[in-house]
This record gives C-alpha cells, structure tokens and sequence, in this order.
C-alpha cells in the first residue's frame, strides 16, 4: 500500500487532489470542520503529506491548528502565495501546487496549462495528477517563487480588469485582452509593482508578456470571479500600506 496523504478541506479544489491521490492508490484521511485533527494524527501521525485544501482567507486560521507531527509535512495550493506568506506562518519547507486547472460542481477537471509544484512531495502530487490526465511538472525551490507570482498576476489582472465599468460581467479572458488591452496592461503593470513589492526583489517585465499569453490559453474562461470585488480591495489596501503608485488599479 503506498503511503497515506491528508487533506485539509475537501472543497471542489481538495476533492479534486483526492481523486487523483485515491486513483493513484494513496489511502486519502479527510480533515473538515467536523472533523478533530488530534484524531487523525493519532490514526495517521506520519502521512506523506498533508495538503492544506482551504481557501486563501482561511490560512492563517487553519495553519495554527495543524498537529505537530504534520507540521514538517505541509502541503499548500492557495492563491495569493508567495514564500513570504507561508513562511510568515511559520511553514518553511512546504509542497506547494500552484494550480492551472479548474474544477467547479458537475464539471471535470478543466486544464489550463502545465501546474508546476515545488517542494518535499512534489513528485508525488505530480505524479497522481498525471494519473488522472491533468498536466503537472516538478520545479525546484529556486523557480517556485516566479511560478507564484506568474499565477497572481494572472489572478489579479483578470479579477481586476474585469470590475471595469468598461467591461462586460460575462467577459472571457480572450475578450478581455483582446478588446480592452491597454487597460489590461496597465492595470497587469500595478499587479507587478504589488509582488514586487511583495517580494522585495525587482521583477522582469518578461513576466507580462507570459500574462497575456496565459490569457490566450484559457480563452473562454470568464474573467470575473466570484471574490474579484474583495482580491482588489486586499490589493488596493497593500498598496496604501506601502505607499505604492497603482494608478490603473486605483481607477477601477
């Protein structure tokens, strides 16, 4: 039998890990709200990982929780990542999935591009995604931190632009770019003064041309999610904190 993998929440995002490690003949222990972590460390106190499922808003409160035992383990595959966010709650050495494929209810696992994952277990994670036909690749530590940032930019340009007042709410991201295209440059130039201020590193600007192409990969996908409204005001607020020039994201 091969080695026994937690997850943390078992959304649209968790159960689809789930599937994948149970295809893959990993024995799956489910942690949900009804659910006592202590019990399951108990019962598991060594799994290969444990990958936290839950949403971006909710890290912080979940990080706290974890039993010690799973603590080396962790597994993270949130938006809005970055090394320093993780390491600012105490997680050092984590797996991490930067996600390119979609999963919503009654519908399957929709690719976007290849996910890269970094870290302890990544082989592991990619190779069950792989099982199932969804497009995965192994990175080093080093390159993780771009692969991030390449993900949030491409999250907060999309989210962003599409609250425009210039933009249709059922927009695609092939539309987006292709009939609003300076407001997306300007506003995916903001989005990369926040990760590199985020980062503390200057960012290349190579960055943006491998945004627009992403757009085009995914053409059909709408470009307005759900938690647009709230990504912007996180992003607008950074910005005031550090007292950054966003001038694209300020007029939206």
């Amino acid at each position: 039998m091969k080695a026994p993998v937690v997850i943390w929440g078992l959304g649209q995002m968790g159960g689809a890990f789930a599937h994948a490690l149970l295809y893959a003949g990993h024995p799956v222990h489910p942690v949900t709200r009804a659910t006592d972590p202590a019990e399951v460390a108990a019962a598991v106190p060594e799994p290969a990982l444990c990958l936290l499922a839950v949403g971006e808003n909710d890290l912080a409160d979940v990080v706290p929780r974890v039993p010690e035992a799973w603590r080396g383990r962790l597994g993270l595959l949130q938006n809005e990542l970055l090394p320093g966010v993780y390491r600012g709650l105490g997680i050092e050495d984590p797996t991490v999935a930067v996600v390119w494929f979609e999963k919503k209810k009654t519908v399957p696992i929709t690719p976007v591009q290849s996910t890269p994952i970094g870290g302890p277990a990544a082989a592991l994670l990619v190779s069950a995604l792989e099982g199932l036909g969804v497009p995965a690749h192994q990175v080093q530590r080093d390159a993780l931190r771009d692969e991030l940032v390449k993900k949030n930019l491409y999250i907060l340009t999309a989210n962003a632009t599409a609250l425009s007042r210039e933009v249709a709410e059922d927009v695609t991201m092939e539309q987006l770019l292709r009939a609003h295209r300076p407001l997306v440059e300007g506003v995916a130039r903001d989005a990369l003064t926040i990760q590199a201020s985020l980062t503390g590193e200057a960012l290349p600007d190579s960055l943006l041309k491998e945004l627009y192409e992403t757009f085009l990969a995914d053409p059909h996908h709408r470009a307005r999610g759900r938690s647009a409204p709230a990504r912007l005001a996180r992003a607008l607020a950074y910005a005031d904190e550090q007292g950054l020039d966003v001038p694209a994201l300020r007029a939206l």
